[in-house]
């Protein structure tokens, strides 16, 4: 068998392996870095979770106590993970994380918390890409805004109350923006919808995680 020869002097041989060398270097950095990505939303949801819930509220690890649901409500096809806040075993709140796609700039990525009775125990922003000063009010160390959810369920305000005051409804709209508040409000209510069609797996007492609840729903007019 013919002996293969390479010369690892010449130009392209000496291409190939730079080429081969940093494709392996960025795969280890993308492995990083998506380590590092994971982390971090790590993080902030356990600050989301403590200004969301009062201290000493729950004692349960709640990132690791959680079920999966899949309803186009919660801002996407895919399967969302639902997290539970106990205390002494008993579930006081479910933390449903819920996109608004339809943001002034893009995707508002929020986080609620639902207590059992179908009550807001609170809202915030995990993420968004609102204006700077008109739509970014929505954020809870900007204004107090947000706080406005806290107490509302789908009976209050009724139907036609989930929507900002200059559609009729009873949500403060923000100074300059109407487009950021209308998105947030919209998601907010249909996530309660979702976790009402879906209580008894939400506010399952099963520790273990659940099963994937598949459904697909329009949004209510």
């Amino acid at each position: 068998m013919k002996q293969l020869d390479l010369d690892f002097s010449r130009p392209a041989v000496q291409l190939g392996i730079f080429a081969f060398v940093a494709l392996g270097l960025l795969g280890l950095l993308d492995a990083l870095s998506a380590d590092r990505i994971a982390e971090n939303q790590r993080m902030l949801l356990r600050q989301t979770l403590v200004s969301l819930l009062p201290a000493g509220s729950f004692n349960n690890d709640v990132i690791h106590d959680t079920v999966q649901i899949q309803d186009d409500r919660l801002g996407g096809p895919s399967a969302v993970t639902i997290y539970r806040a106990r205390q002494q075993g008993k579930i006081i709140a479910a933390l449903v994380p819920v996109v608004a796609p339809d943001g002034y700039n893009g995707k508002i990525h929020l986080l609620i918390a639902v207590q059992p009775d179908g009550v807001l125990a609170g809202v915030r922003v995990l993420e968004h890409h609102e204006t700077p000063g008109l739509g970014d009010p929505i954020e809870s160390v900007k204004s107090g805004w947000i706080r406005q959810f806290m107490g509302r369920s789908l009976t209050n305000p009724e139907e036609a109350g989930w929507r900002v005051k200059r559609d009729g409804g009873v949500f403060d709209q923000l100074a300059g923006a109407t487009i950021t508040p209308r998105a947030v409000v919209g998601a907010v209510h249909r996530a309660l919808q979702a976790v009402r069609d879906r209580e008894p797996l939400v506010f399952s007492q099963d520790l273990a995680p659940g099963p994937a609840a598949p459904t697909s729903s329009a949004e209510t007019p």
